[in-house]
């Protein structure tokens, strides 16, 4: 008798461990998605005085952060990266970079010279300038990135580009003369994002296996360095762009066509 009660006694016992063993795992899985959902939803911003197209803003930009995810990986574990790192990156090859860049940076200057001209008058005219400044800024800083591959202007002037590396900047340049604010911002803040990572990873590489300075890989560094409030102003002008009447089909186009012509850089880069 007194077999069975002790038993049944440990049976219950059992019982009770499972279940609050069932209920631990439970509320871990949950934790676990709902820290997943606050990465996906990106950065905390004011409140917006149209909740409605703030939030549609919002979802399109979390849409894509899933969207995107794929080529990004691409593009952040790229083997030119890797090449890079291990010091398998010929001289030659860094100068082609260079030689890109340039073309890039001038493209890009022109680009948001035209973006000033059409935003710059407008609530969200302070973006686009500070877009344009930037890079100006850079173009300096990739001429002292340049002298390190013992390359001056004149040798940028002369390099010429490659078609897969120069289908970025074309079609920025596209974006700049006809697309709407919205698309411009998603677009840009993608791509400014993933190109940055890369650079600042550039950056830290040739500066280990290659001995260049600090001041040589000041370009890289430059892009590296995050904007500060930038997903937030990006979502202003997004919404800006989505009262006038951009469609999110066409916001999401740019910022997916941007980021597979910012891989197909790394790819021509690799390649050369």
């Amino acid at each position: 008798m007194k077999l069975n009660v002790h038993l049944r006694y440990s049976t219950y016992v059992l019982k009770l461990v499972t279940i609050a063993l069932v209920v631990v795992i439970a509320f871990i899985v949950t934790l676990s998605f709902a820290n997943k959902g606050e990465a996906v939803k990106g950065v905390i911003c004011n409140k917006s005085t149209n909740n409605v197209i703030a939030n549609q803003a919002r979802q399109i930009v979390d849409e894509l952060r899933l969207e995107l995810a794929g080529v990004e990986k691409q593009i952040r574990n790229h083997p030119y990266l890797t090449a890079l790192e291990n010091g398998q990156v010929s001289q030659e090859n860094l100068k082609a970079f260079a030689g890109e860049e340039y073309n890039i940076v001038k493209s890009d200057i022109r680009s948001d010279s035209l973006l000033v001209q059409r935003f710059g008058g407008t609530r969200n005219g302070k973006f686009f300038q500070d877009i344009l400044s930037g890079e100006v800024q850079s173009l300096n800083l990739l001429l002292d990135l340049a002298k390190a591959f013992n390359l001056n202007e004149d040798d940028l002037k002369k390099y010429e580009p490659l078609p897969g590396a120069q289908a970025y900047p074309a079609y920025v340049a596209s974006l700049a003369l006809s697309a709407s604010e919205a698309e411009v911002g998603a677009a840009f803040l993608f791509n400014f994002s993933i190109f940055g990572e890369n650079t600042g990873r550039m950056s830290a590489a040739l500066q280990k296996q290659y001995h260049f300075t600090p001041k040589d890989t000041a370009f890289l560094d430059f892009f590296a360095s995050p904007i500060p409030n930038f997903e937030c102003d990006s979502l202003t002008v997004i919404e800006t762009g989505l009262k006038s009447g951009a469609e999110p089909l066409l916001i999401k186009r740019a910022a997916r066509l941007l980021q597979a012509y910012e891989k197909l850089f790394w790819d021509t880069v690799a390649s050369d």
